[in-house]
């Protein structure tokens, strides 16, 4: 056998296979490591691993990643396979090198050289070795590293894969146009087949057929004996990338030709039945494919995988789902490999970067269904006894080992009468466990919160402690809280709010007692409502709230819009709390917020195990990108249905990239002295902390506005393609800015306990020089001890409080100037000076610190998001009428105001930063303020419904004419219902009493609109149906009469509308000044997302009703005033709106007749009819004295 001489010149990496490698990538290092580290240093070919820094949870069914491992740094991983006898995962890199790791900890098993040069392009396991295929060698070491044998191919070979038919056979084939058979017992060559389409690069293989893939986009079916082709599949007509069988179905991926284009990737699987020998429907997938796998576990589930990393599961004769779409995060890398354990529970990815990825859908995962035991290296075993010294007196005998030969009793044997059983403790029951339980019989039945390990429970049992300790303990941030969390005390307005339902709901709830301002907070309750403190932020900058109110698009879920309806609401509440249900309900429809993880589940918002601090930051970064695409897509005088186009929104540029965008320019300089230069806008930038040597003991003090600086100013070295060199080089990455923003937005990235303890080491020395700065000395002062204590005399006084001043790193103001030859520039500034004209002629600016977000750490609540925000005279003048600006801490809806140090302190053991905005003073002067409605009437003429069938029905509704636009003073009847997507949450008291934990969250199916005047007085102009993506748990169909399927498009004969075209009708009544009427009319615009003006809303409900007395439904007062019987079997929104216009009527005549008091004792009548039926209204008058009063009067 030859072991010597491999042949340095081998070709390079074949990109055609395998996937490509940009020729302008620049691969980051890996997160986990320090990039100043790998400055001119060869990293050491074994490589280094790295697992997830915090505890990974896993949900059953859904895969999600388990462990991250990293063999050579910006090396690519061309070859993953999932080892067949044992519990092991074997990689291969770019460079020949291989690494093995054990388990699902990904600890590294054996790490070895198989080829000097060429790439590992397949890796195959067996009994007693492993076997590497390389371009021109097939090599078998066992797996730790010994070379078993060496096959050499023959000249001009070019192998990319291999198949082993039985246990000592296998066939390998390549570029070139045959396959060779290999014999593995004498390491020979026993057959070369033929191949009529040169290219074989997959093979795969069944009980009937062989299956090659070939470069050519065909896939031949050969015979299993003879080898020779039985079918023809032409899948593609540029090339093939990937191919799977699984029984009678054959699914690939590939690329189509495009003409002088080249090669694009298809976005079509074919699927071809094995049984007809034909081709079935091509299935279409939502990403570029480049692997594919058939994953059978209950079905036969398809896995496809593009290059970037989406990764997504269906059907093969299904639809493709776009919520089957996860994302693996390979920081920027492209996938290069990949594989699926037998058992079907582990996935492997590995990318252009060297990372290795290991999913799973299982907490306990294993490879393979039997997998033998791994042989390890057995440590050193030398003289393990140990030295007994005979003479010392005090040598315990029971060192040397002594058979038991005696038959009479040990003295440790002790009586049984002498030994009391003390049985432990058992730990509380989790009061998660308890508060979501629910009890059959005498049976509990409750989720599991996963925060303790499986049937394990702490040897060391605490007596029930007062206060933090009987609270589950949740790990919601890196940071920690070192050994005794209790200790650090959260103050109350910073704890995490939450609203105490009654059985009248939100009406009696006092939110007054957490605002006092006329600014409006927001509620809590609303699935992903982590963002409020966000919301806010961007309210109250007003550039942004005129931009987004001004903008009006024809997308369905456009969070630009949404955020326009939303800060409308927030422009007319006088103190009262609103939601973003409907902007988080647009929210959630956004593919790119669901990739970057920013959807919680349920689970992980009431467990509290959602990171918040990193999460905010990705929000902040995605919501400024998501505004600006939208808002620089509008195209000209662009608006909803031929509206007046945005006054800000234009097709040239963003109002958002004017405000926060920077232009960047990035250079990549190879130490060949090639250099690359890229410009780029970034709208945000993250702060980098300089790595600290722990062996220090003296403090090194910096100042923010330095580490802002070398953070906007970026200079780090890292692994990167260089053109000139052809090769990943070590690269020195410079980015430099060449204008400054108007508003700077910094994510302060302190999201490891390093980067927490720096800001606390720099906050605490900033302290001793803030309380120096602040003293004013009357007297002669001495200090003693500096450093350590500062010791005065008499005399001394304080302009503020020293604790006022502690934890505070950050400047209020900073002075920020771009010079040719100094750079940037920035420096502290005093907040009370102005710059000189001189300063102003350079170019320098002041910016002023207008937001800060931190991340609340309780260990009792899971944590929380607020936000300081600095509100500018602009917003008090239209709310109060006065005019000063003030720092605010917004927490929901719990507003107060605050001192302006209180908004830059960070005690990062309960108070973390998060997120900065510093302002250019005076920045808003150059931006158009104005709002312009761009909601008009045409919203209200005739639309299409989005139901295939309504066209063949009668329609409910009749539109309005341009002769009858409703005037302000119009009345409009409106009744709307609703369905189910989430079940109330309520517990039972020990007195038998419900408490509501957290309701149901409903979603309006139907808003009715009937005239209110004029000769069609009674007849509707709006009758929608509203149509939802979201899953309906309840139609309540008694109630609504909403029946399934009449919100399916597909199916239903209804006037299908979305919910934002029926928003703009609403909102275009709303301005125009008409008074709905209409029952219960509060929890209508309240599901609706609407906020009314109180003199355009007229309630029935309010109307008939006496104080402190219950409120009388809309089907009993019809009976009574009207002699109505409606709501019979199910509500009808057309009727009941109707008939609050008729009882409004009634009100008049009732009122107008003989005033209140005749008002008052028509009240009272009803009140003793509605107790003598018990409020119930009778089947039918039967003459027994119980028929309605018009009735009675009418006999």
């Amino acid at each position: 056998m030859n072991f010597d001489g491999l042949d340095p010149g081998m070709g390079e990496y074949s990109a055609s296979l395998h996937g490509t490698l940009d020729a302008g990538l620049e691969p980051s290092m890996d997160p986990h490591l320090n990039p100043k580290l790998l400055q001119g240093v060869e990293l050491y070919p074994e490589g280094q691993a790295v697992t997830v820094p915090e505890p990974v949870h896993l949900m059953e069914g859904i895969f999600s990643e388990l462990h991250s491992v990293v063999s050579e740094v910006g090396i690519p991983v061309t070859a993953t396979h999932f080892d067949l006898q044992e519990e092991m995962l074997w990689m291969g890199n770019h460079r020949g090198h291989v690494t093995s790791f054990f388990g699902p900890t990904m600890a590294r098993y054996s790490s070895f050289q198989v080829h000097a040069t060429d790439d590992i392009r397949h890796i195959q396991s067996l009994e007693t070795g492993v076997l590497f295929l390389s371009k021109c060698n097939l090599r078998c070491y066992t797996r730790g590293g010994l070379v078993m044998f060496d096959y050499p191919m023959e000249e001009g070979a070019d192998m990319h894969s291999l198949l082993m038919t039985d246990n000592n056979t296998l066939l390998m084939g390549g570029l070139q146009n045959y396959v060779a058979e290999v014999d593995l017992n004498t390491v020979q060559e026993t057959q070369k087949f033929t191949v009529e389409v040169p290219g074989v690069a997959i093979m795969r293989q069944t009980n009937r057929f062989f299956f090659c893939g070939h470069t050519s986009g065909k896939v031949t079916l050969r015979d299993l004996r003879t080898f020779k082709m039985e079918h023809e599949f032409d899948a593609f007509s540029g090339s093939l990338s990937d191919f799977d069988v699984h029984g009678n179905l054959l699914a690939a991926c590939g690329f189509s030709s495009r003409g002088l284009n080249g090669l694009a990737c298809d976005r079509f699987l074919m699927v071809y039945d094995l049984r007809m020998m034909r081709a079935v429907t091509p299935l279409q997938v939502h990403v570029d494919p480049l692997f594919l796998r058939f994953i059978p576990t209950y079905t036969s589930r398809l896995a496809i995988l593009s290059q970037t990393g989406q990764c997504q599961f269906c059907e093969p004769t299904g639809l493709a789902n776009m919520a089957d779409i996860f994302h693996v995060n390979t920081v920027g890398q492209l996938l290069m490999s990949f594989d699926v354990s037998t058992s079907k529970q582990a996935l492997a990815f590995g990318d252009s970067g060297g990372c290795v990825h290991l999913w799973s859908d299982a907490p306990e995962v294993s490879f393979n269904d039997y997998s033998r035991e791994t042989e390890f290296a057995l440590p050193c075993l030398v003289d393990t006894l140990p030295q007994l010294d005979w003479n010392h007196d005090l040598l315990p005998l029971s060192l040397i080992p002594m058979p038991l030969t005696s038959t009479e009793p040990l003295l440790s044997d002790w009586p049984t009468a002498l030994a009391t059983p003390s049985p432990r403790r058992a730990p509380p029951v989790d009061p998660e466990i308890l508060r979501t339980m629910k009890t059959v019989g005498f049976i509990g039945y409750a989720a599991n919160p996963r925060t303790r390990p499986r049937n394990q429970v702490p040897y060391k049992i605490k007596d029930v402690e007062p206060d933090y300790d009987n609270y589950n303990q949740v790990p919601e941030s890196p940071i920690g809280r070192d050994e005794e969390p209790h200790l650090y005390m959260v103050p109350k307005k910073y704890r995490k709010v939450t609203i105490k339902y009654s059985k009248l709901g939100l009406e009696d709830f006092d939110f007054k007692h957490y605002n006092r301002t006329l600014f409006a907070g927001l509620e809590p309750h609303i699935p992903n409502a982590y963002c409020n403190c966000m919301i806010q932020v961007l309210y109250f900058l007003e550039p942004i709230r005129c931009l987004v109110q001004n903008h009006l698009c024809q997308k369905e879920f456009c969070l630009a819009c949404e955020l326009g309806f939303l800060f409308h609401m927030l422009d007319l509440s006088r103190g009262d709390p609103c939601q973003a249900s409907n902007f988080l309900r647009a929210f959630r429809t956004i593919p790119e917020a669901s990739a970057l993880g920013l959807i919680l589940s349920d689970s992980d918002e009431q467990t509290g195990k959602a990171r918040l601090g990193r999460l905010i930051q990705s929000w902040n970064r995605f919501i400024l990108t998501q505004l600006h695409q939208e808002t620089q897509e509008q195209e000209g005088p662009q608006a909803y249905r031929g509206a007046s186009s945005s006054c800000l929104g234009s097709s040239g540029e963003s109002v958002i990239g004017k405000l926060f965008g920077c232009e960047v320019e990035n250079s990549s300089l190879c130490r060949c002295g090639k250099e690359t230069v890229r410009s780029s806008l970034t709208l945000l930038f993250t702060m980098h902390y300089p790595e600290q040597n722990t062996q220090e003991k003296t403090i090194k003090e910096y100042d923010f506005a330095e580490i802002l600086k070398k953070s906007i100013c970026l200079e780090q070295s890292t692994q990167a393609w260089c053109e000139n060199c052809e090769k990943y080089q070590p690269t020195v990455q410079t980015r430099n800015i060449r204008c400054l923003p108007d508003v700077l937005v910094i994510n302060c990235e302190v999201n490891s306990a390093k980067e927490a303890e720096f800001w606390k080491v720099q906050a605490e020395v900033s302290d001793i020089d803030s309380v120096i700065r602040k003293i004013k000395i009357k007297t002669k002062m001495v200090f003693f001890n500096f450093g350590e204590e500062i010791c005065g005399m008499e005399g001394i006084t304080f302009d503020t409080r020293t604790e006022d001043l502690r934890h505070i790193w950050i400047p209020a103001t900073l002075k920020m100037s771009i010079s040719k030859s100094q750079g940037l520039e920035i420096s502290r500034w005093s907040e009370t000076e102005e710059l000189s004209a001189a300063e102003e002629a350079e170019g320098a600016s002041l910016y002023d610190l207008v937001v800060t977000v931190p991340h609340i750490l309780d260990a009792r609540t899971g944590g929380n998001l607020v936000a300081h925000i600095k509100v500018g005279e602009t917003y008090h003048q239209r709310k109060e009428g006065v005019t000063h600006q003030q720092w605010y801490l917004f927490n929901d809806f719990l507003i107060e105001p605050i001192d302006k140090t209180e908004a830059a302190q960070f005690d990062v053991s309960w108070k973390v930063p998060a997120i900065l905005y510093y302002a250019r003073r005076n920045y808003h002067t150059k931006y158009d303020l104005r709002i312009k409605n761009p909601i008009d009437a045409s919203v209200l003429l005739t639309e299409a419904s989005l139901a295939r069938k309504q066209r063949k029905t009668h329609a409910t509704f009749i539109p309005l004419m341009v002769s009858e636009m409703p005037q302000a003073g119009d009345l409009v009847g409106l009744d709307a219902e609703f369905v189910t997507l989430n079940q109330e949450e309520a517990e039972l008291r020990s007195d038998g009493t419900k408490s509501t934990i957290k309701p149901s969250q409903m979603s309006v199916a139907r808003i009715t609109c009937v005239r209110g005047q004029g000769p069609n007085e009674g007849v509707p102009f709006i009758d929608d149906y509203i149509s939802t993506q979201e899953q309906v748990v309840d139609y309540l169909t008694q109630y609504s009469g909403i029946k399934p399927g009449d919100l399916d498009a597909k199916i239903s004969s209804k006037h299908l509308t979305t919910l934002k075209s029926t928003y703009l009708k609403l909102r275009f009544l709303i301005d125009t000044g008409v008074r709905f009427v209409g029952h219960g009319l509060q929890k209508d615009f309240r599901v609706i997302n609407l906020l009314v003006p109180k003199d355009q809303v007229v309630d029935t409900v309010h109307l008939f009703h006496l104080p402190r007395k219950r409120m009388i439904s809309l089907r009993f007062l019809a009976w009574y005033f009207l002699d109505l019987n409606i709501q019979g079997e199910t509500h009808d929104s057309i009727e009941d709106a109707r008939t609050a216009l008729q009882l409004y009527r009634k009100y008049l005549e009732l009122s107008h007749g003989g005033g209140n008091d005749e008002v008052r004792k028509v009240l009272k009548g009803l009140y003793e009819k509605g107790r003598q039926l018990d409020w119930k209204v009778p089947e039918s008058d039967t003459g027994d004295g119980q028929g309605s009063p018009k009735s009675t009067r009418l006999r």
